[in-house]
């Protein structure tokens, strides 16, 4: 029976041979596209074009940067989320984000199959599956290329047999470009030992190449986001953007990352996040002059569960929404700026200030003075902070 379907259209060799194959079944297609950054003009008139050529009724292209950072992004940012403490989650982020929206594009155009083009090996299947039935529970969801065991020979075989291909060229690189961040699989990435090549970093400049004088800028926060570079206004995904392009240029932000899988393999890729890399430390920094001992240590539990959350299919529980609620309270006082200079791959934060500095208000200068206590009630707490201690050494447990 002929249907209306929607097929999660990125392009590539796997998404081209769904949209063929079911156009050729007779089957109205619909090649639905969440741009979540990486596209440019051109790249989308050409995606079109190539939806079209290969049998798609329609191309619809959604445009999912500002879903991707007020939704997700920004949680990342509050939180400092870094995965294994390098990895920033650009492809998982995205992938909550693109499967959202495509879930309410294909609804409200009444397709009642859902397809999507991911593996049986990668996290990306996961994410799409968990999503799409949980956002549109009246819909069948599939994944043809993982349920029939298709081989990329394969698939590039059927297409070759109509004059057919993707919109680039099969590559040993597997690249995905988003607004936070450009990853690269494949090839030396799949050998812990092998460093990637110059050609796996495909928008930032060599380090060695980058400007010897570097640049210093300042970077402005209100409630832990950012809103400003040097004093120019720049909010929501035009900050990220504009970083990105600063971080690039300077040869900063590459990365490399390996890491479990949410099937429980290991996993290993090679990344490029010039934003996420500089927000990160600096929106760390200014926490550090405004919150609290204790409120940095829960933030940094809670940063790293959302972050697990977000990279294993699970951001749709509730319990994100719970630790959002915690984030967003904790960044009612951090606003301020930082100061960073950038130096061929280089990051140095070399001020920060804020009209919530603990420091200013604690009449103190550490190792030197205070006027908050005496030099009677620092001997007396130092008597009383180690009596734990004291009593183990009496008993024979101190080492």
């Amino acid at each position: 029976m002929h249907q209306t379907l929607a097929v999660a259209f990125s392009g590539g060799l796997d998404t081209s041979y769904l949209v063929a194959r079911y156009a050729e079944a007779g089957h109205k297609v619909l090649a639905i596209t969440v741009d979540t950054g990486g596209w440019t003009r051109e790249g989308r008139e050409a995606l079109r074009a190539h939806a079209l050529r290969l049998g798609a009724a329609e191309h619809v292209l959604l445009d999912g940067l500002d879903a991707l950072y007020d939704h997700h992004i920004s949680w990342l940012i509050r939180g400092n989320v870094m995965r294994g403490g390098v990895y920033p989650l650009a492809v998982g982020v995205e992938r909550v984000a693109q499967a959202r929206l495509f879930a309410a594009e294909a609804a409200a155009r009444g397709a009642t199959l859902l397809v999507h083009g991911s593996t049986g090996a990668g996290n990306d299947q996961v994410r799409f599956d968990v999503a799409l039935r949980a956002l549109a529970p009246a819909a069948e969801v599939i994944a043809p290329i993982r349920d029939e065991a298709l081989s990329r020979a394969t698939t590039m075989a059927w297409l070759a047999e109509r004059g057919l291909g993707p919109l680039q060229s099969d590559a040993t690189l597997s690249i995905n470009r988003g607004l936070w961040g450009t990853t690269a699989g494949g090839r030396e990435t799949h050998d812990p030992w092998a460093a990637p090549e110059e050609d796996a970093w495909t928008t930032t400049t060599a380090p060695s190449q980058a400007p010897a004088e570097g640049t210093t800028f300042v970077l402005g926060f209100e409630e832990g986001l950012p809103v400003s570079v040097d004093g120019e206004p720049l909010r929501g995904w035009e900050a990220v953007e504009a970083l990105a392009d600063l971080g690039a240029a300077h040869g900063f932000g590459r990365g490399i990352h390996l890491g479990d899988t949410i099937l429980g393999i290991k996993g290993r890729i090679a990344f490029e996040a010039p934003a996420a890399a500089i927000l990160i430390p600096a929106h760390r920094e200014l926490e550090k002059l405004v919150l609290t001992g204790g409120q940095r240590f829960w933030k940094d539990h809670l940063g790293n569960l959302y972050g697990d959350l977000v990279h294993e299919a699970r951001f749709l529980d509730p319990l994100a929404r719970d630790i959002e609620a915690f984030l967003a309270s904790s960044q009612r006082r951090v606003t301020g700026e930082v100061r960073v200079t950038l130096r061929q791959g280089a990051l140095m934060i070399t001020g920060v200030r804020s009209p919530y500095s603990m420091v200013a208000v604690q009449e103190t200068a550490y190792g030197e003075h205070t006027s908050l206590w005496t030099a009677e009630d620092a001997r007396g707490f130092c008597r009383i902070h180690g009596t734990a201690q004291v009593l183990a050494a009496r008993a024979g447990g101190a080492q």
